[in-house]
């Protein structure tokens, strides 16, 4: 199994920025993807980022490309998503979840966090 905790989600103006983190336990081994994902209120969960476990390959949204950057510690076994020019339209849950899978629809992964707030205020 594998446990995912987010952390780093909070309010901040228009423009400003704020980095989440999320760290990962258990069975890492086994991990193929790590995504970031939100839900706003009356909104599907729709992906934002994601990045190979491994190493290498990273995938970004249309909506967040240039703005945000997602990243990998090896070390301490964390996924950091830094988000940079905040937009009102920004607002919402994010989640961070594992995959096993090649593609990254929220489908193809099986282990998710228990999400953090993230709220731009315009």
């Amino acid at each position: 199994q594998v446990q995912l905790v987010e952390s780093g989600g909070g309010l901040v103006q228009a423009g400003g920025s704020l980095r989440l983190s999320c760290a990962v336990f258990g069975r890492t081994f086994t991990i193929y993807n790590v995504g970031w994902f939100r839900q706003a209120p009356g909104k599907e969960r729709e992906f934002v980022a994601g990045i190979r476990w491994s190493g290498g390959r990273v995938s970004y949204a249309d909506s967040v490309k240039g703005r945000f950057t997602i990243s990998r510690d090896n070390a301490k076994n964390t996924v950091d998503l830094q988000m940079n020019t905040l937009k009102p339209e920004d607002t919402a849950v994010y989640y961070c979840a594992a995959g096993w899978r090649e593609t990254m629809a929220p489908s193809d992964f099986g282990s998710w966090g228990q999400g953090t707030q993230v709220t731009v205020s315009s």
